[in-house]
């Protein structure tokens, strides 16, 4: 299997695991919107999905928008991600938003939010992301595996 491969397939794996149902916007602006599936098996205590699932989703959500304005000649790299949680996630449907809040060579400061299905904001995030070379990233992980 190929570096590029490998890279798809965890993509995928990846994708899978955090429930992906579809990317509704990449803007070439920076700004994403993804759907996802929160399931039971996402739950802890009363049926509130774990945070760790809520912040995966905003920060792919993120990461979505920079790929949308830089390219896929970058892979965003975070630094930095704080969350706040507003009220509890569920098992359903929830949309991850994010955009770039400013843009400098190699660094980009994001924005984000997880919203239910009737719009209520559940979580918001900002997020400090490295903008790395695709290449050096690949090169790196052939020369490490």
């Amino acid at each position: 299997m190929t570096t590029a491969e490998a890279d798809s397939a965890t993509a995928d794996d990846l994708s899978r695991t955090l429930g992906l149902v579809q990317r509704l916007e990449m803007n070439p602006e920076g700004r994403a919107r993804i759907e996802y599936e929160a399931g039971l098996h996402m739950c802890h205590s009363g049926g509130v999905v774990q945070g760790g699932f809520v912040s995966g989703w905003i920060d792919a959500a993120m990461a979505h928008a920079v790929i949308a304005m830089a390219g896929n000649t970058v892979v965003p790299m975070s630094l930095e991600l704080k969350v706040s949680f507003f009220a509890p996630a569920r098992p359903g449907r929830v949309i991850a938003e994010a955009w770039v809040e400013r843009r400098g060579k190699s660094t980009c400061f994001m924005e984000g939010r997880l919203l239910d299905p009737a719009g209520q904001v559940l979580a918001k995030a900002s997020s400090t992301i490295r903008l790395a070379s695709r290449e050096r990233v690949e090169a790196s992980a052939r020369a490490a595996g």
